[in-house]
């Protein structure tokens, strides 16, 4: 194939949300929730254009809490959940013609019936084919692979960031061995190279997707999820990760510079406040009080001259401006804008979850 996917550091024509609604991820009618979305699409709609995906549930409320301006578009589109990175198309782009086009992938909430993570998602594995058809864009299927956009990174250059956690899972593709998943991702998504990492965050219920783990800011450079902490349960996940990272070379022959951005010092762990929130299907995967959440300051999201950080509050205020200064020093060219996450992380994921990136 031609195509080849962009980095998400990456000049962008737009991104994609959907609202949310799900009272098992989003608790209290997902009014706090959708306060916290409608803060995102409203500062990425200052740099780009957002489609955002609504119901006949939530539309009244995007309505309500978006601003006014052309660069948000509202899209009426059926969906289970609030997952864009994982459920929306992966974006590629044509080497010649620089057309750009999704990738419709199979989708089955993160496991299917071996380990997914509830128990309807036929809406969800319709969304990226229904987005492309409604806004024009050619659509590139993938069969009956699964994959989740907040599996894979890349650097645009070749070189695609893996876990073989996630992948490698049985849930997903377990028919396919390791070289056959790596050829799969090479010829959908343009790459020379994939690079495995062996583990994510620990506790993280999509099986260690690496977007909450690494990423790349510039081709070469990573950051990396990190603890000091040698009693933590991730310090041996993050070391395994970096192991991997300075043994390897990326499609270019580089080296991989690694920029260590640690985890939050205080665990973010589920309140009885927040389960009291929440109602559960039957079938679906359910939180506990004082459950340990998989919260990473690496699962950002890159939008035109922007970064969108996430902050965790709290006993986490050290943390937070910590995070903070390492990516304003990292990426001295843009603005790094702290976002109050901690609404968004009781879903089980973050702001690289929410959001979906169509490169120019």
């Amino acid at each position: 194939m031609s195509y080849y996917m962009p980095g998400e550091f990456e000049r962008q024509r737009a991104a994609i949300l959907i609202f949310p609604e799900r009272p098992g991820s989003w608790g209290y009618g997902a009014e706090p929730a959708q306060k916290v979305f409608a803060q995102i699409i409203n500062t990425i709609a200052k740099h780009e254009t957002v489609y955002v995906i609504v119901s006949g549930n939530t539309r009244a409320a995007a309505e309500r809490l978006l601003d006014k301006t052309s660069k948000i578009r509202l899209l009426d589109i059926p969906t289970d959940d609030a997952w864009a990175r994982d459920t929306a198309p992966t974006f590629v782009r044509d080497r010649s013609s620089g057309s750009v086009r999704g990738i419709n992938w199979r989708f089955n909430a993160w496991g299917g019936e071996y380990d997914g993570l509830y128990r309807h998602w036929e809406r969800d594995d319709a969304l990226a084919r229904e987005f492309c058809r409604m806004t024009g864009m050619g659509c590139i299927d993938a069969g009956d692979f699964v994959l989740e956009g907040g599996s894979i990174h890349s650097d645009g250059e070749g070189t695609i960031l893996t876990t073989e956690a996630c992948l490698l899972s049985h849930g997903r593709n377990p028919d396919m061995t390791k070289e056959q998943i790596e050829r799969t991702l090479c010829r959908f998504l343009g790459g020379e190279k994939v690079i495995w990492l062996p583990r994510g965050i620990w506790g993280d219920e999509t099986n260690e997707h690496v977007d909450n783990v690494c990423a790349f800011i510039r081709p070469g450079e990573v950051v990396l999820a990190w603890t000091n902490d040698t009693a933590d349960p991730q310090y041996e996940l993050s070391a395994a990760c970096l192991r991997t990272l300075n043994g390897v070379t990326d499609a270019k022959g580089r080296s991989i510079k690694v920029h260590k951005l640690p985890i939050p010092d205080v665990p973010v762990c589920v309140t009885e406040h927040d389960l009291e929130g929440m109602t559960f299907e039957e079938g679906e995967d359910v939180r506990d009080v004082g459950e340990r959440l998989a919260a990473s300051y690496v699962n950002f999201f890159f939008a035109n001259d922007i970064v969108l950080l996430p902050q965790f509050g709290g006993a986490n205020e050290r943390s937070d401006r910590r995070a903070l200064d390492i990516m304003k020093e990292l990426l001295p060219e843009r603005e790094i804008i702290p976002i109050p996450a901690s609404e968004i992380i009781l879903g089980g994921g973050n702001i690289h979850c929410i959001t979906q990136q169509i490169p120019l």
